[in-house]
C-alpha cells in the first residue's frame, strides 16, 4: 500500500502539471513578459501567505497541524521584501487582490481557522512547491530582470534556514505519512490538496487576462 505522502503526490499531479504550464506561467518564465507581471504575481502570493501564516503560531499547538509549522518555511517577511524592492516602500498602498486570489486565501484561512488537517493541504502544496519548482522560477527572473542572484525580489524563493532541500523534503513527506489522521480524513486531506491546486491554477488564469501577450 502506497505511503500517504505518495497518495497526495499522485493525486494531485494533472492538477499541478496544470497549474506549471498554464499561459501565464509558460509566457512569465519565457520572458515574455515584463517585470510588472511578476511584480503582480508577487503581490497575489502575499495575499496567500498572509492567510497560510496568520494562523501558524496558533496552529503550532495543533497536535495534526503543528507538527508541519517550521519557522524555515515562513515566506511573509522575505515577500514583503521582494514588494518593497519591486514596488518601492509604499508598496502596500497599492497592494490589491484578484477575486480568484482572494478566493484562494479566503479557502486558506478558513482551513486555518476550523480545519486544521486541510489547512496541511493548503500548507503542502505551497511550501513543497516553492521549495521545489519555485527554484526555477527564482533561476529565471533572475536572468530575465537582472535581479541579484538569491537577492531583494526573488527572496521568497530563498529558504536560508534549509541548506539541504532534499533531506527537508523527505522529512516533510515523513510528516505526511505519520499524519494524526483516520482513513477518511486522509481521503478529504487529498481532495483539499486539488482543491488547492485549482484555486492557484485560477489565479494564474486571472493573471493571464491582466497580462495577454499581444498579438
Amino acid at each position: 500500500m502506497d505511503s500517504f505522502s505518495t497518495v497526495i503526490r499522485t493525486a494531485s499531479h494533472e492538477q499541478h502539471v496544470d497549474a506549471e504550464t498554464s499561459t501565464f506561467m509558460s509566457d512569465l518564465l519565457g520572458g515574455r513578459l515584463g517585470v510588472d507581471a511578476y511584480a503582480r504575481y508577487t503581490e497575489q502570493l502575499w495575499f496567500v501567505y498572509e492567510a497560510l501564516e496568520a494562523g501558524a503560531e496558533r496552529l503550532a499547538a495543533d497536535q495534526v497541524a503543528g507538527p508541519f509549522i517550521q519557522q524555515e518555511l515562513l515566506r511573509l517577511t522575505a515577500l514583503e521584501r521582494d514588494l518593497a524592492h519591486l514596488r518601492g516602500a509604499d508598496w502596500r498602498a497599492g497592494l490589491t487582490a484578484l477575486p480568484a486570489t482572494r478566493a484562494y486565501a479566503d479557502r486558506v484561512r478558513e482551513c486555518a481557522e476550523q480545519w486544521p488537517a486541510g489547512y496541511i493541504a493548503h500548507h503542502y502544496t505551497r511550501y513543497l512547491g516553492d521549495l521545489s519548482g519555485g527554484q526555477i522560477i527564482r533561476d529565471k527572473a533572475e536572468r530575465t530582470w537582472g535581479f541579484e542572484r538569491k537577492g531583494d525580489g526573488v527572496r521568497f524563493y530563498v529558504f536560508d534556514g534549509i541548506s539541504n532541500p532534499a533531506a527537508f523534503k523527505r522529512g516533510y513527506r515523513e510528516l505526511l505519512d505519520a499524519v494524526r489522521a483516520d482513513d477518511l480524513e486522509k481521503q478529504r486531506i487529498v481532495t483539499e490538496c486539488k482543491r488547492a491546486f485549482a484555486l492557484n491554477t485560477a489565479v494564474f488564469h486571472a493573471l493571464g487576462e491582466e497580462f495577454p501577450l499581444s498579438a
